[in-house]
């Protein structure tokens, strides 16, 4: 992220519409975040925002490209890290249970790097939520009529993503995307008092345009493919089986020969002792 987007930002976030931005994600990120368990939770950037404070995990910390300005309103964040670049992050591999991305693939040099560095930290099974402003809605229309000339509300330059396109980005690394939330549906105002003269479109939007929040939140679960280990293809020494030998078969050949057969009188013939044979 580049240093005037950096200034830009921080400035944008301590504006009256920043702050609504900031209210509605703290608001969403608190639920999406307090049923997630594991060991290590991260938050990537923003440190203005503390994505991670209803998250029960023993050991939760930012990582973020600037500090905090001195007249922001100071998040309770446990620990604060500062770190280079978002496209090498100095964790070890499967680390990292849970990731928390607000606002970073908009101002990342590389923003599939990134999410390829996300991938590589995660643990199997771990889970990744990620907050962006939406260019199909009022602020991001807005934000696009700033090539014609009209003042720019975000960095320009910033790049705004489709939800459906982070989708996709996540699918081919293996995650398991949910459906994904929108919000922020007010127009574009500089001041709290008409924000909040438009907060009736909060309830309304969700139902009937809900797609053109000026700000998505998307959920994803790393996936890892089962394998199966196949062990070196062992020879197995082959022993002769024992084989049998067919019965010769006995012929008689007649050979007008006489044969004597003298009777035992002492012996009982073995016909003596079958049943039904009479004795004559």
């Amino acid at each position: 992220m580049s240093n005037a987007a950096i200034i830009r930002l921080s400035e944008f976030l301590q504006s009256p519409p920043g702050r609504y931005v900031l209210e509605w994600e703290q608001a969403h990120l608190d639920a999406a975040v307090v049923d997630i368990f594991g060991y290590h939770a991260l938050q990537l950037g923003l440190p203005e925002l503390d994505a991670l404070r209803e998250n029960r995990m023993p050991l939760r910390f930012c990582a973020s490209d600037r500090q905090l300005d001195a007249s922001a309103p100071s998040p309770a964040h446990t620990q604060v890290a500062v770190i280079n670049r978002y496209e090498e992050l100095p964790f070890e591999t499967q680390s990292i249970d849970l990731v928390v991305m607000p606002h970073i693939l908009e101002f990342a040099q590389e923003p599939h790097q990134v999410l390829r560095e996300v991938d590589r930290v995660l643990v199997p099974e771990g889970s990744v939520v990620l907050t962006g402003f939406n260019p199909a809605s009022l602020w991001g229309l807005r934000q696009t009529l700033a090539r014609i000339g009209m003042t720019p509300i975000l960095p320009r330059e910033g790049q705004l993503f489709a939800l459906p396109r982070v989708k996709d980005w996540l699918k081919l690394l293996s995650f398991e995307v949910n459906r994904g939330r929108f919000g922020c549906y007010a127009p574009w105002a500089r001041s709290d008092k008409w924000l909040a003269r438009w907060s009736f479109l909060e309830k309304a939007g969700d139902r009937w345009w809900p797609v053109l929040g000026s700000i998505y939140m998307v959920t994803a679960i790393k996936r890892v493919r089962g394998m199966r280990l196949i062990g070196p293809a062992w020879k197995r020494s082959e022993k002769p089986r024992p084989a049998f030998a067919p019965a010769a078969t006995r012929t008689l050949t007649p050979t007008h020969e006489a044969y004597s057969v003298r009777a035992d009188p002492t012996r009982n013939a073995d016909n003596d002792t079958m049943p039904g044979i009479a004795r004559g």
